[in-house]
């Protein structure tokens, strides 16, 4: 028998409906700011991922599906969205037509990580992106969205910020940083590596050892420039604005390279140990370093597979029709009568003729709001029986009314 590969698995009823409860959710949450859909392609060339979510992090340096195709072009399967979405708006020379360019976009990722609970190797994501807005009020916008969206889904969550700099105050910090590195002993061999490629990733660390070493590592925060250290109290104010709770982290960092400015992340201590459930940031250079022209941008992903086992789904309601037949003469007229209601409404039906008490069964378990049935009584005087399943109500009416 041929199994699903390891980490990799089938999604069938009820998971299902809540993987569309929080895709429907979000989406209508995204419209209302202005979002529109966007959609790209799973398989990308490697040098987009190893240019922007660069070579320091652990994605591409450890976690991709990457192989040549039979054109011998080195490809691979996304294993995040931004880096597709800002490639898409070059491609489409956003960039250079200017304005403001709002997207969003839902579908599979894939990383070849040790697979547990939330965390498997095709997993899904719904993110944002949001270019040409520069303004710190957007990074507000973005935070307040997807706050928007989490209550929407009944999931607790708990809120940190940070900044990481920009080009004018991350060249001083990070040299005081690689001074506190190269004197500090025992580091994680990732560690020591990131070191020579992305310092700051280092404090992003989650080896316990690790952490304890660092415990008195400079900070970014501490060394912000006038502009950032700014735009990072705007956007503290704003949230004390509208009483959203948050704890200043010093050590986010995020995870990929192509960060700047303002960071952040939802936690939730719901699933085991307190871990992310969505965050995003600002990253103004992105644009730029994939040869378009240079763009503020900033926007947000978040774990599907984390949200499921989170998100308290609203009491089931009955929807639509199911339609049977009494006797085997009425099937045709069923079948008919089935797909001219379809055009309106969902409909399900069974192909055989069946006691009233058995398509009741049928109807209730498929959790229809009525049942029809149709039997030599209704044919001859061209009716319908029909039950209303959370009233209780019965009555006959006209087939043409019906």
């Amino acid at each position: 028998m041929i199994n699903a590969l390891r980490g990799m698995k089938d999604t069938l009823s009820p998971e299902n409906e809540v993987y569309d409860y929080i895709i429907k959710t979000c989406t209508r949450i995204a419209h209302r700011y202005g979002f529109s859909l966007i959609e790209t392609p799973i398989l990308e060339e490697t040098a987009l991922f190893k240019r922007s979510v660069g070579e320091s992090s652990d994605i591409v340096g450890k976690e991709m599906y990457q192989f040549r195709d039979k054109g011998d072009n080195d490809v691979c399967l996304r294993p995040e969205g931004t880096a597709g979405v800002v490639r898409a708006f070059i491609q489409q020379k956003y960039d250079k037509a200017g304005g403001t360019r709002r997207f969003f976009y839902h579908g599979p990722m894939f990383r070849y990580e040790r697979p547990q609970k939330g965390r498997l190797r095709q997993f899904h994501q719904f993110g944002v992106e949001s270019f040409g807005e520069a303004d710190v009020r957007e990074d507000a916008t973005i935070i307040l969205m997807l706050k928007t969206m989490l209550d929407a889904l009944d999931i607790g969550y708990s809120l940190e910020i940070n900044s990481l700099g920009c080009p004018s105050c991350m060249p001083t910090y990070r040299s005081k940083l690689v001074t506190f590195l190269e004197n500090t002993e025992g580091l994680c061999e990732d560690c020591e590596r990131r070191k020579l490629t992305n310092p700051i990733r280092v404090l992003d660390c989650k080896n316990e050892h690790c952490k304890t070493l660092l415990k008195n590592a400079p900070l970014i925060i501490e060394h912000l420039c006038l502009t950032c250290k700014e735009d990072f109290e705007t956007l503290k104010r704003i949230l004390d604005t509208f009483e959203i709770s948050y704890h200043v982290n010093p050590k986010l960092v995020r995870g990929l390279d192509y960060y700047s400015k303002t960071a952040f992340e939802f936690v939730s201590s719901e699933i085991g140990a307190q871990s992310a459930i969505a965050g995003g940031g600002r990253y103004d250079r992105l644009v730029e370093f994939l040869d378009g022209k240079a763009t503020p941008a900033v926007g947000f992903a978040m774990g599907i597979e984390r949200l499921m086992d989170l998100v308290k789904m609203p009491e089931p309601t009955r929807e639509g029709y199911y339609i049977g037949a009494l006797c085997d003469e009425a099937l045709d007229v069923v079948f008919r009568l089935v797909e001219t209601k379809r055009l309106e409404a969902k409909v399900l039906t069974h192909y055989e003729a069946k006691s009233l008490k058995n398509h009741l069964k049928l109807a209730d378990k498929n959790e229809a709001k009525f049942c029809v049935c149709i039997g030599e009584d209704e044919l001859a005087k061209n009716t319908v029986w029909i039950k209303d399943l959370e009233s209780k109500e019965e009555k006959i009416i006209a087939m043409a009314q019906f």
